[in-house]
């Protein structure tokens, strides 16, 4: 796993672990005592729920560990603004339809394609990543190719 993430993104991470390891695990731990203590644990649900959602926390919590250590991070405000890279908004064309699409590419974090936030892992983001305004772009998806044109960076 090497994801690329802005300092924001570390930032959100970080706090997130910081919780998950302090106030999270607290809450659970309170939990499975509680429910411990209202007797056979083979056939209590409370507990076995508890325990569930301490798996759940722990699990979470190394994932956010390894994304943590893992990561490469970005300083945006350091980035060449006229080529795209993370947190670039661009008009784009795509050729074949002939249909024209704000988008905005960012960090496997934010991503949202709902919106157009195009995550920079993806086969689109891969593909405009580091192209200017003009340039046309081949996207290699799963089961097709379509072609991109970079219309403007905006």
């Amino acid at each position: 796993m090497n994801n690329t993430l802005t300092e924001e993104n570390m930032k959100k991470l970080q706090e997130e672990l910081e919780y998950r390891l302090t106030v999270k695990r607290a809450e659970i731990a309170k939990e499975k005592l509680i429910a411990a203590a209202h007797g056979d644990r083979s056939e209590n649900a409370e507990y076995k729920e508890a325990c569930a959602n301490y798996r759940e926390n722990d699990n979470r919590i190394q994932y956010l560990m390894t994304m943590i250590s893992t990561a490469t991070v970005i300083d945006d405000n350091s980035i060449n603004k006229s080529v795209l890279g993370i947190n670039s908004k661009a008009k784009i064309r795509f050729v074949e339809e002939d249909d024209e699409d704000t988008i905005t590419l960012v960090t496997t974090m934010d991503l949202d394609p709902e919106n157009m936030l195009i995550s920079i892992e993806s086969d689109l983001g891969k593909a405009l990543m580091g192209q200017k305004a003009g340039d046309i772009v081949e996207v290699d998806a799963p089961g097709e190719k379509y072609t991109v044109e970079v219309l403007e960076i905006l």
